[in-house]
């Protein structure tokens, strides 16, 4: 059995001519000519920005000259300038005379306070106070006893000086003409003396003992001055358990129920004043360092018509990037304000005049302030800037830029900080 071979199968094949040799190099040569023209193409697309962004992603604004306006637009509600909330002075039962929303007068009793303790600590007071007062007037009665022997010894011992100088004229005459001794003489001049230093201590004695009533008089009246003061402060607390109006009004929000225990210091309810309104805003935080107090305002209610007022305070807290500011009608508040009605409010900080200005975007974020993308044709551009003030809708530009000049205002974040990015779909 023979093993059969391929030699069947097998064909000859020509060897190609010249120009197919030719014609395949050529195409080669064309191929690598276009492939270096897409190279070419794409570097000069690479040199043009790392990455291209489509226009209508972005936002571009002009840059132009005229008056900017820095102003603050900020939409608040109407709240009560006055509302203080009333507290209990002392822990004790409440009963309440009114409720909420109540219109009431000043001084009108608005709750009640049953306080045993603080009334069992005034009564105790006033007896230590009677009691120092009694003491006071008792010391002093006593200082009137003691001046008064004080002064008695010292008019006897000025009878006894007046004695004693008579006794000595008439010992001196009687020895003068024989009819006493000398030694009588001398013992008369010894009673004169002895009678005058009685004389001089009588009167210290009579000054010291005022000197001495006087302090004790005057220290027990300090005590009983001082526990006076101590009952006049419990008493005004005994009194402050009635909550009193501070002023003619509503009552706002009840906080306790009727019959309710409460501890010290514990809130009972607030009244609300309804002839004085303020409106609070909300501001950026950027904004609020150029809020000072006293700022005019202009405060309206949809389309009707505007009213002054002013910056009446600025709260130095943050929160979420806002600060709370308050205004103040500075004449007359407009009729029939209710609380929590929405106003609109500007406020003028101040104007510069024909200033280079391009409107407000995040770019001043982004950048700091001190660079900016500028259109060239279908690229932009970063180009180092200096900027100023800024409103809510425009910045100023102070170095930089020139009128006409085009700005990417908003979406350059997504230029991953190229120095130039090529804008597709761009006027």
């Amino acid at each position: 059995m023979s093993i059969r071979d391929t030699s069947a199968q097998d064909r000859s094949v020509s060897q190609p001519s010249v120009i197919g040799r030719n014609r395949t190099r050529l195409i080669a040569i064309g191929a690598g000519v276009a492939g270096l023209a897409l190279a070419g193409w794409l570097a000069l697309g690479w040199s043009a920005g790392s990455r291209s962004v489509d226009a209508s992603r972005l936002r571009i604004a002009e840059v132009t000259r005229g008056d900017l306006v820095r102003d603050i637009r900020a939409d608040g509600r109407v709240i009560a300038a006055n509302s203080p909330t009333l507290y209990a002075v002392a822990s004790g039962t409440v009963t309440l005379n009114v409720v909420a929303g109540d219109a009431v007068k000043q001084g009108q009793a608005l709750a009640e306070i049953d306080s045993p303790e603080l009334r069992s600590r005034l009564a105790q007071e006033q007896a230590t106070l009677a009691s120092l007062e009694a003491e006071a007037s008792r010391a002093g009665l006593d200082a009137q006893i003691a001046r008064s022997q004080a002064r008695k010894a010292l008019e006897q011992a000025e009878i006894d000086r007046t004695a004693a100088v008579r006794d000595l004229e008439r010992n001196q005459r009687a020895f003068d003409g024989g009819a006493v001794a000398q030694v009588d003489v001398a013992r008369a001049q010894d009673q004169l003396k002895k009678a005058e230093l009685g004389l001089a201590q009588a009167r210290r004695e009579l000054q010291l003992q005022g000197q001495g009533a006087g302090l004790d008089t005057r220290n027990k009246r300090l005590l009983a001055d001082r526990q006076r003061a101590v009952v006049t402060e419990i008493q005004r607390q005994v009194d402050a358990l009635t909550l009193r109006a501070p002023f003619d009004g509503q009552v706002g929000q009840v906080q306790i129920a009727q019959r309710a225990n409460v501890a010290d210091d514990a809130p009972i309810l607030s009244v609300v004043d309804l002839t004085r309104f303020e409106v609070e805003i909300r501001v950026p935080e950027s904004f609020a360092r150029d809020l000072a107090i006293g700022m005019p305002a202009q405060l309206a209610s949809g389309s009707g018509q505007p009213f002054p007022g002013e910056v009446s305070a600025v709260s130095p807290e943050v929160v979420g990037g806002e600060v709370v500011a308050r205004l103040r009608f500075s004449d007359k508040q407009p009729p029939g304000l209710r609380q929590n009605q929405r106003l609109s409010a500007l406020i003028t900080l101040d104007t510069r005049e024909n200033v280079l200005q391009v409107e407000r975007g995040s770019f001043v974020d982004q950048g700091g302030g001190r660079s900016a993308y500028v259109m060239d044709g279908s690229t932009a551009v970063r180009r180092p800037i200096r900027t100023g003030v800024s409103s809510l809708g425009a910045v100023e530009i102070l170095e930089g830029l020139q009128p006409g000049d085009r700005v990417v205002v908003s979406g350059a974040d997504q230029f991953d900080d190229a120095d130039s990015v090529r804008i597709s779909g761009a006027p």
